[in-house]
């Protein structure tokens, strides 16, 4: 099935590019315990021949990925979130202004009214978490710094006012998020979302409680320092996500991603470390549960 004219354009395929215009890859083995993909954004459609969502959350269910967290990064893409998850079993919703959202949103005058309604989403029942947040050296200058400092600030304090897990977008700003952290309080469930750091970062997670959560960019070649920080993160604090359409996992690196190919990234995850598939997907699959509740404790609204 693929993504329909009638659509918002924000579900519709984004400009192909030499990276989108791949296939999907075929499904993996079904994982015999399964797991939650804890971070996704399946309004994003990519490849040649796009995949609807309720056919990426079917694909999912086929090979043991249970559940997906499903992302917004502004406010169109919050509100399909939140809404579809109210509506769909196997999906929960994160709602966030993205870091680099944020200084577009102060300029034309409108990141506090933003920020009001993403606190009016994130009391919705299926909405678990706030994010993604967080700071982006990368993408963001100098000038759109303060707009991205104040965001953070205010997610984290939703994300508390609310009971809920907060989501990390950290991008080369690791000393920065982890003194906002500090400096405002993190709250009780704080994860790193595609963790990104070194052994150190890891281990500052750890002390601080804060789950680090890994995607298909562990399986690099050259992600050496996410496989040591892999080593650090105590088994408690791992979650597993696609950040999908990005960052598929080797063998496929560079094709389309989607929450059915966890189990690559989970199974390379259990090599490196040493232990059972199963055991590790146990594990991570009770994380997921104890940062964002059951998948099944609220009841879905009829579509």
């Amino acid at each position: 099935m693929t993504l329909s004219e009638g659509q918002p354009a924000f579900l519709r395929e984004r400009e192909p590019s030499d990276r989108t215009e791949q296939a999907y890859p075929p499904l993996p083995e079904a994982l015999v315990v399964p797991v939650y993909d804890n971070h996704t954004h399946l309004e994003i459609a990519h490849g040649a021949d796009p995949i609807d969502y309720h056919e990426q959350l079917d694909r999912a269910s086929a090979v043991g990925v249970r559940g997906v967290v499903q992302v917004g990064t502004d406010l169109e893409t919050s509100r399909w979130s939140a809404e579809q998850a109210a509506r769909e079993p196997r999906m929960l919703a994160a709602v966030a202004i993205h870091p680099n959202e944020a200084p577009g949103y102060d300029a034309a005058g409108g990141l506090d009214d933003a920020l009001a309604e993403i606190a009016d989403l994130a009391s919705w029942p299926r909405v678990r978490a706030v994010g993604e947040t967080g700071l982006d050296f990368y993408r963001t200058g100098e000038a759109g710094l303060a707009a991205q400092y104040r965001s953070f600030e205010a997610h984290i304090e939703i994300a508390k006012e609310n009971g809920i897990a907060l989501q990390i977008h950290d991008r080369d700003a690791h000393a920065e998020v982890i003194a906002t952290l500090q400096r405002v309080g993190a709250p009780e469930r704080t994860v790193f979302h595609c963790f990104s750091g070194d052994a150190e970062l890891a281990a500052i997670c750890a002390e601080n409680g804060w789950y680090m959560s890994f995607a298909g960019n562990v399986t690099f070649k050259n992600a050496g320092n996410l496989r040591e920080a892999l080593e650090v993160a105590p088994r408690a604090l791992l979650l597993v996500e696609t950040d999908a359409p990005y960052l598929t996992p080797m063998p496929f690196r560079g094709r389309p991603n989607a929450p059915y190919l966890v189990p690559h990234t989970l199974r390379a995850m259990a090599a490196h470390l040493g232990t059972d598939v199963s055991m590790l997907a146990a594990q991570i699959s009770s994380n997921s549960e104890l940062v964002y509740g059951r998948w099944d404790d609220e009841p879905v609204q009829a579509s």
